[in-house]
């Protein structure tokens, strides 16, 4: 069974992970009446920005909060001498459209990198694959327009609703990364979807092991965008 076909199988497992209800997350909520995440650790009031945009695979549903990707990545800056806030901009059940809703409050500050994570709840519900372009389309503008590096995260659609929409929903996001120009991750679960050891009781949502896995490709694509640590300018003028 080839790598892409083995996505599309595990689909209808994986796209279901962004459903559970927000209230069941264990991430630091946002007061009510908040339409964005959590904001997994302060900084400082000046620290520029990494926003991770998602839904509950970035919100971290079933985990502890310091095990959710974004916290993990919040770890790697702090040890490798960066000095950026990551906000966990993550809701669970959220669509491409809901995330486009509350794009300006996910962008207060000053945001350097924007993670999108969005699209599994359209192919669960066999959203139009034009809308899900459309709304993406629309983050990673907005994004570009006011100076924010993005890194676009592929998803997999369930094959109930036949190859075609599977495909065409596949193929989103790479085009998105081709017109945009901008750093791409073919699949945010690749590795970790559909493998029991690597998932939480329900079967759905990555356990503290598969998070770290997903956080490390997130890194890779993460740490070439960033400047040299000061730690590491440091050492090198000395």
């Amino acid at each position: 069974m080839n790598r892409i076909l083995l996505h599309v199988l595990v689909g209808a497992v994986m796209v279901s992970t962004s459903c559970a209800p927000a209230d069941e997350t264990r991430t630091e909520q946002m007061p009510a009446g908040s339409a964005g995440g959590a904001r997994v650790q302060h900084v400082s009031a000046s620290a520029a920005r990494i926003v991770f945009l998602g839904d509950s695979l970035t919100a971290g549903y079933g985990l502890a909060k310091e095990e959710s990707v974004p916290a993990l990545i919040q770890e790697r800056l702090r040890t490798s001498g960066h000095t950026y806030e990551v906000v966990n901009a993550g809701v669970s059940g959220d669509t491409s459209a809901g995330g486009l809703s509350r794009l300006d409050w996910s962008l207060e500050g000053d945001v350097e990198i924007l993670v999108i994570e969005l699209g599994a709840n359209d192919g669960l519900r066999g959203l139009p694959v034009a809308s899900l372009k459309r709304n993406l389309a629309a983050i990673i503008a907005a994004a570009g327009t006011a100076g924010i590096k993005v890194i676009l995260t592929g998803m997999e659609a369930p094959p109930n609703f036949g190859p075609a929409y599977t495909s065409e929903f596949r193929q989103v996001y790479r085009e998105l990364a081709r017109e945009h120009t901008v750093t791409f991750v073919p699949f945010y679960l690749d590795g970790v979807a559909g493998v029991p050891s690597l998932n939480i009781a329900d079967g759905m949502h990555p356990n503290a092991e598969g998070s770290r896995i997903i956080a490390s490709r997130i890194w890779a694509a993460l740490e070439p965008l960033l400047p040299r640590p000061r730690v590491v300018q440091e050492n090198t003028t000395r």
